[in-house]
């Protein structure tokens, strides 16, 4: 299973519903039509980022925090203080945010979900809580602390919660986030409380997406903390993995729960034997915004079972967006053809089917009105079309070797061609083709009999209306599929 995910940003849509109704709006006002038109578009998931409690202390931070204001008056040029809520991930109870409804009313959002055939994924943030959460109260033990020096030495990274001093949540490369507070896996506690909160957010809908689920690896952990993260009541410290354990527990009470991490740095794979489902796929973004082919094709010879569990995007909440990233039309077609024409999560992102160009930060409830982008909405909508197709949502997904189409022409190097079957070894009922250059380029694509249906094959273009070939199977068999493509040009065929 292939499935499509299309990400929400709660806040934002409840602000712009809200003044629709010339009220406060809630997650009961949801449109049914929204809803109506995801599933119609063919999506499997919803994940409505941000639902959960937050607290003032984290919105006083982004408040006043002189970088990110920079970037809200760049994002919104008619910026005012009442936009900012806070970061979604400064999170102080995993109980639906008091303004959206409460858990009542998320729990009648996931049921008109069920109703479509959609699913609903919702944030986990186990690294960090906020400043402000009741556990620096209650659990002291909980946090990673730190001392007088560490406070003088590094403001940036350590606070002031009462009478200790206690780390912000960060990764090893960069600053602490301000407005979050850094949790201890060393602590056996610790762990039991997260693994319950876990458990607590799975008896509310079908999956969550784990926010920098790498960052509790035990080897990352350290790398970062070091001795700071002694339990300070002298417990002994636990420097197994977390997250197996954790899985197992929550799917022994929610069976075909999903879990989806956030996590870089090559450690996909290390997390999927961990028990998560997807991970994201970062390497191959990264390669497609390269634009080096040869790194996409040796990204995709990767373990056909890495593959199906990656999560595939062009854009996201931490990332540009895709029409700023590929200005050129082409050249972003050609990468979203890639990307979701491919193995694994389908994931796609709130205002990238129409062309939205700015990027949103996530401590406002607000974002700039821009008009839709009529090509960009025409692309998208074939696009999803396209995916509705059983083969590419269920089927077998294989790479496939390419040559040069004659031998002093190295243009073959450019493309990227993959085939959809029913299963492994059955004839392709699909063929994508990608020039990723910005270069003509031709090649020949090497294909077997077995993965042929007639003597005669039936090339129709999908994606472009009105282009149909007609190939002879023993020219293919003897030098292969001809591909002469544009620039960032690409063929989806059905082969009939």
């Amino acid at each position: 299973m292939n499935p499509l995910l299309y990400q929400v940003n709660t806040r934002v849509l409840l602000a712009e519903r809200g003044l629709d109704l010339g009220r406060p709006a809630t997650l009961d006002d949801v449109p049914d039509a929204f809803l109506d038109d995801v599933a119609a578009h063919g999506f499997d998931w919803v994940w409505m980022l941000g639902v959960w409690q937050t607290g003032e202390a984290g919105r006083d931070v982004s408040a006043s925090n002189a970088a990110w204001l920079a970037e809200y008056h760049e994002a919104l040029p008619d910026f005012t203080p009442e936009d900012v809520v806070g970061s979604p991930f400064a999170i102080v109870d995993y109980g639906v945010h008091r303004d959206f409804g409460g858990d009542d009313a998320l729990a009648r959002l996931r049921a008109r979900l069920t109703d479509r055939g959609l699913k609903l994924l919702l944030d986990f943030v186990p690294n960090h809580t906020a400043v402000d959460h009741p556990w620096l109260r209650d659990f002291p033990h909980r946090y990673v602390g730190g001392s007088d020096a560490d406070l003088r030495e590094q403001p940036q990274n350590f606070f002031q919660a009462g009478d200790r001093v206690v780390a912000h949540g960060r990764d090893p490369y960069f600053d602490g986030w301000p407005d979050t507070a850094q949790l201890n896996y060393r602590h056996v506690d610790l762990r039991a409380a997260i693994t319950s909160e876990l458990e607590r957010v799975a008896a509310r809908c079908d999956g969550v997406r784990c926010d920098m689920a790498m960052l509790l690896e035990p080897a990352v952990f350290a790398s970062t903390w070091g001795d700071r993260s002694l339990p300070i009541d002298g417990t002994p410290p636990v420097d197994a993995d977390f997250w197996p354990e954790a899985i197992s527990t929550v799917r022994s009470r929610q069976p075909g729960f999903v879990l989806v991490a956030e996590v870089y740095w090559d450690l996909e794979w290390q997390l999927q034997q961990h028990g998560f489902d997807y991970t994201y796929d970062k390497r191959l973004y990264d390669r497609l915004r390269s634009g080096e082919a040869a790194a996409v094709r040796g990204h995709l010879t990767a373990d056909p079972d890495f593959q199906r569990s990656s999560a595939r995007f062009l854009e996201n909440h931490d990332e540009p967006r895709a029409v700023e990233i590929y200005p050129e039309v082409a050249r972003h077609e050609a990468a979203a053809v890639v990307t979701y024409l491919g193995t694994g999560l389908r994931f796609l992102h709130e205002g990238q089917l129409v062309g939205r160009r700015v990027k949103a930060p996530l401590h406002l409830r607000r974002r700039p009105v821009e008009e839709a982008d009529p090509v960009v909405m025409a692309f998208y909508n074939r696009l999803l079309e396209v995916l509705t197709d059983p083969v590419l949502q269920e089927g077998h997904w294989q790479l496939l070797d390419t040559a040069r189409a004659w031998t002093d022409n190295p243009t073959d190097d450019a493309y990227v061609v993959a085939g959809w079957s029913v299963a492994p070894g059955a004839p392709l009922r699909w063929i994508v083709a990608v020039n990723l250059s910005d270069q003509q380029a031709q090649t020949r694509v090497l294909l077997t009999d077995a993965l042929l249906v007639a003597d005669t094959l039936r090339l129709t273009d999908r994606m472009h209306e009105g282009v149909v070939y007609e190939r002879d199977l023993a020219d293919i068999a003897a030098n292969g599929l001809f591909l002469d493509l544009p620039p960032y040009g690409y063929n989806v065929f059905t082969v009939s």
